[in-house]
């Protein structure tokens, strides 16, 4: 191990999806550089929306108040180096589950800055469309580069695939590739 920690945010709610096909790729490859690596499926967690109650930014040492997943969750991505999120497009974006989870990044602002400034950043998106465009992937992309120019964190790399039934994204070696190359990337 070369002692860089790398965090994979798996959003999609459906077993042996394209996202999570591409995002355990990045796994392998981080873990084959050296990383240590934890991977979560956010569907399978309890997480719940942002309240907007304010109530992590009472005081410096505030911290979110809702009880559910992310309090465990919370402390694992203040630790890691690097921090994937792997999204399926739904609906011209992430999905509900991804969305909820960053969405809940607010509590890690703190007056000394946000606890994920610096980290490496990456996202790997699959939508069913043939275009990144016209399926919305460019939205998550958008608001991927906007969250991380915010964060102060540095963008490792982004990948994507068009692949509409469950599991076909295995037949596209190129897009397995670069996530593979991605997460070797993050291990560096």
């Amino acid at each position: 191990m070369n002692g860089k920690r790398i965090i994979i945010l798996k959003g999609s709610p459906r077993g042996g999806s394209n996202s999570s096909i591409l995002a355990d790729q990045v796994a392998a490859g981080a873990k084959e550089a050296g990383a240590e690596v934890e991977l979560f499926s956010l569907s399978k967690m309890e997480i719940y929306p942002c309240r907007a109650c304010e109530a992590c930014h009472a005081s410096a040492d505030s911290q979110c108040v809702i009880q559910d997943d992310m309090q465990g969750l919370f402390p694992k991505l203040r630790e890691a180096d690097g921090i994937v999120i792997a999204s399926p497009i739904y609906w011209f974006t992430f999905n509900a589950q991804t969305k909820a989870c960053i969405d809940r990044w607010y509590s890690l602002e703190s007056p000394q800055g946000n606890a994920l400034a610096g980290k490496q950043l990456a996202l790997v998106l699959a939508y069913a469309d043939t275009d990144p465009y016209s399926s919305g992937a460019v939205n998550a992309i958008r608001a991927f580069g906007d969250m991380a120019r915010y964060l102060k964190a540095t963008v490792a790399g982004i990948v994507y695939g068009s692949s509409g039934e469950a599991g076909a994204i295995q037949q596209q070696p190129k897009a397995l590739a670069k996530a593979y190359e991605l997460g070797q990337k993050l291990a560096k």
